[in-house]
């Protein structure tokens, strides 16, 4: 059955700035189903011009809104949220249609995206200063936080919901106002929860999202990157291009929020529930086909286990269901584009001609469709193989055997980044060594599902800096002003 939405009225196909629904004044570009490379509409391409436009909307909104009272805000962004959830299997349909994955999944998604919207609405009315004792008679000191001004927003294709909605909704609980530019394979479920926040009552240049294809949009990142009155970037996607924003953001200091690229390691010790383990690998490593940044990338397992644990996972992973978002059963869909899957196949051949061998998948799945790749265990892989350096971003788990636990860290260590991190052990010592050692932002113990949005999410080394969810989350979009007076004896 094709996927249809109840109200229609979602599907929307234009920018959206200061206010009011703009059809596109130039070209357009296409939005297709992955799974079938089927139409599903056309945005507008935007540009400079629009992306300028969207600027000077925010700006103009800034002076209002920052003085809007907290509880006020929280009220709106608690009404977006009623409304993200009233409409669930709407904008899980959507997720599905222009993303591939699951239904299941597409819905599972905006939960958890209405649960940042909730968190931040909450979070807005406790931006608390503090009283500063002075150190003379006759004065107060005091330090207030204030918002950082105009956000502009940059988000992933692989979330589109969850991604779009953790760095909005601090930003409008913490009195900014937001310029974004939704992924170009993704941008129709940013654009029905923009139409939702209107709803809501977000006022007229609060909030304003531009459509860009490939091409165009380093034109509209570079407006923005080139605009003194947009005072934050906060991007997810990867490490190359966000030192590119890091740089080019220089002349006008802006303050960064970066997640970037991960390769994170997976390790099982001897000592661990095999089960549990490949109950959390499962979760962590083949939710949305692979393609998230906090997905394993290494799995190591230690030599004693080893081979139990490679036929245990291999059997989970022979049983998935991989097809399309239209059928119910479907576990794994489609990868995103053409080459994300020429990306796959590359590591998965690398890694064979390198001495892995593959125990489960292995290769494309024609009959499905041009972007269906199998899900894939190998083991034998090591160091020397493109998956172990670079981020498949998909269905992959290449396992290595290790010995010791301080060649484990050593090895999961050696990259340079540091989003994510798991582990298995039942040693109570161990636990805490090996998380101590483990260079991350985030470290699972036990737990292969990491993300809530009253945690601290983001990474260290070139996987970025920053953090979203959280009060932390919350304090990368304030500023902090300290205020002192005098004469007062």
């Amino acid at each position: 059955m094709p996927l249809t939405l109840q109200r229609a009225e979602l599907l929307r196909s234009q920018n959206y700035i200061a206010g009011a629904w703009r059809e596109a004044s130039g070209s357009t570009f296409e939005v297709t189903d992955p799974a079938t490379g089927a139409l599903i509409t056309r945005v507008p391409d935007s540009g400079a011009a629009e992306a300028h436009e969207a600027a000077d909307a925010a700006h103009a909104a800034f002076a209002t809104w920052r003085k809007v009272p907290a509880k006020q805000r929280a009220q709106i962004i608690k009404r977006w949220n009623d409304l993200v959830m009233a409409h669930q299997d709407d904008l899980g349909t959507l997720v599905s249609m222009e993303q591939g994955k699951p239904l299941a999944e597409g819905k599972g998604e905006i939960a958890y995206a209405a649960s940042y919207i909730e968190w931040f609405a909450e979070e807005a009315t406790r931006m608390n200063g503090e009283i500063i004792p002075a150190p003379v008679a006759g004065r107060r000191m005091f330090a207030v936080k204030e918002p950082v001004g105009v956000i502009a927003a940059i988000t992933p294709w692989n979330f589109p919901a969850a991604m779009i909605a953790r760095k909005i909704a601090p930003a409008l609980a913490a009195g900014c106002t937001v310029v974004c530019k939704p992924a170009e394979d993704t941008p129709l479920t940013s654009l029905a929860l923009v139409r939702l926040a209107e709803e809501a009552g977000v006022p007229p240049g609060v909030l304003n999202i531009v459509t860009a294809s490939r091409d165009k949009t380093p034109e509209v990142v570079h407006a923005w990157l080139d605009d003194s009155r947009v005072r934050k970037i906060t991007f997810t996607g990867s490490t190359p291009v966000g030192k590119h924003l890091a740089r080019r953001s220089a002349d006008t200091l802006k303050k960064l929020s970066l997640e970037l690229g991960g390769n994170a390691p997976f390790i099982v010790f001897e000592d661990a529930d095999l089960d549990a383990a490949v109950d959390g690998l499962m979760a962590a490593k083949f939710r949305n086909g692979g393609q998230t940044c906090v997905c394993p990338n290494r799995v190591f397992v230690q030599a004693k286990v080893h081979d139990v644990f490679a036929e245990k996972l291999a059997a989970r992973v022979k049983a998935l269901k991989v097809g399309p978002a239209t059928e119910a059963s479907s576990q794994i869909g489609p990868m995103i584009n053409a080459r994300a899957v020429d990306k796959i196949e590359r590591h998965v051949e690398d890694a064979v001609a390198r001495g892995a061998k593959v125990l489960a998948g292995g290769g494309r799945l024609p009959e499905l469709g041009p972007q269906y790749f199998a899900p894939t265990v190998l083991v034998g892989a090591d160091s020397t193989m493109a998956c172990a350096s670079e981020e498949t971003f998909g269905p992959v788990a290449p396992l290595t055997r290790f010995d010791t636990e301080d060649e484990v860290i050593a090895a999961a260590n050696d990259t340079p980044f540091g989003l994510a991190a798991y582990f298995y052990s039942n040693d109570i010592r161990r636990v805490w060594r090996v998380a101590d050692a483990l260079e991350s932002g985030i470290v699972g113990i036990n737990e292969g599902a990491l993300a809530a949005e009253a945690a601290p999410f983001g990474g260290v080394k070139e996987s970025g800096y920053g953090r979203e969810g959280s009060t932390h989350g919350l304090d990368d979009y304030l500023h902090t002003k300290y205020v002192c007076q005098g004469q007062l004896d």
